[in-house]
């Protein structure tokens, strides 16, 4: 059986332009129309969305400049998966989207603190 998943890659995305902080998200998020909470937006970073509501998809392709394949890629098994049910979806079991990132190689700049003068 085949079964069709998707990857959610919005923090890898976020990475990739430089963003390491969701609550940035949020003010470009607004100037689309799209108002969320910090919270909301945290979730929608660090969880894989079920649903979603089509206005806050554009507008987070608009904001990174990139394509819905970018941000979600879709994961195609041909197995139908162990005796126990689960599937490989060539992530790392118990793999987060933090440890995804880590993986990558992205990391955010050091900050730089003037001497006291």
């Amino acid at each position: 059986m085949k079964r069709i998943e998707y990857q959610w890659k919005l923090r890898e995305v976020m990475a990739a332009a430089g963003m390491f902080s969701t609550t940035k998200l949020v003010p470009l998020l607004a100037e689309r129309g799209v108002h969320l909470s910090t919270s909301q937006v945290y979730r929608l970073a660090a969880e894989k969305p079920e649903r979603m509501n089509m206005q806050a998809l554009i507008a987070l392709l608009d904001i990174f400049d990139c394509t819905f394949e970018e941000l979600a890629p879709r994961v195609v098994s041909e197995n139908a998966g162990a005796a126990t049910g689960t599937m490989d979806l060539g992530v790392e079991r118990g793999s987060t989207a933090a440890d995804q990132l880590r993986a990558s190689g992205l990391r955010p700049r050091r900050a730089q603190i003037p001497p006291h003068g």
